[in-house]
């Protein structure tokens, strides 16, 4: 990872650990989680790869909605980022959604090491009805989360702003709790990781 001034985490290790579709699956231990949830085609893998400075860590596809298992990787040998299927495809077969549903609910009320969830969002559209009852059940859970909205560098600068004010609008924040970001130029980058380093256990 690149270092960038006034920032203090650099990423030394990161690694596949294992996939689990149940708790008896997660890797055992104390490190704190970082969980990224988002409609399958949001740039969910592309994000990830690009916060820790990795090309292909994250498997990147074309085919929306591959990611069937929670799948965890160990970063720095301190702390995990796990990757959630997304949601929202519709292609994916009925019986193969439903059973994500239960799944993902089950990690994310009992995982007691899940510090929060970062929510990706498509700054281009406003949040779809699938976004809306995700972000309103982690408030409801009580769930630290923080929105991320991707795809910036395909957005003008010019529409930046009505496009977030209506984002922030739809979730309910202020404009300025969200990230604006793109995994192509790395814009929200340091602003993401500065959300983050709280839930690692990390000070900048």
């Amino acid at each position: 990872m690149e270092h960038q001034a006034g920032f203090s985490l650099q990423i030394h290790s990161a690694e596949f650990v294992t996939s689990a579709v149940a708790p008896e699956g997660y890797p055992p231990g104390d490190h704190p989680e970082v969980a990224f949830a988002g409609r399958s085609n949001v740039g969910k893998s592309s994000l990830i790869n690009c916060l820790l400075g990795r090309k292909k860590l994250v498997r990147t596809s074309r085919t929306p909605g591959r990611t069937q298992t929670l799948n965890f990787f160990l970063i720095n040998e301190s702390f995990y980022f796990v990757d959630l299927p997304g949601y929202g495809y519709a292609k994916v077969p009925q019986k193969i959604r439903e059973q994500w549903g239960p799944m993902i609910e089950r990690y994310l009320t009992t995982r007691r090491r899940l510090s929060g969830v970062v929510h990706i969002m498509d700054l281009r559209h406003p949040p779809t009805t699938d976004d809306l009852l995700l972000w309103n059940w982690l408030r409801e859970m009580g769930i630290p989360a923080v929105p991320v909205l991707t795809k910036a560098d395909k957005v003008s600068r010019g529409n930046r702003a009505r496009h977030l004010r209506d984002a922030s609008q739809r979730l309910g924040i202020e404009p300025r709790e969200a990230v604006v970001f793109s995994a192509v130029t790395r814009e929200g980058w340091q602003a993401l990781w500065e959300r983050l380093m709280p839930w690692i256990g990390y000070s900048s």
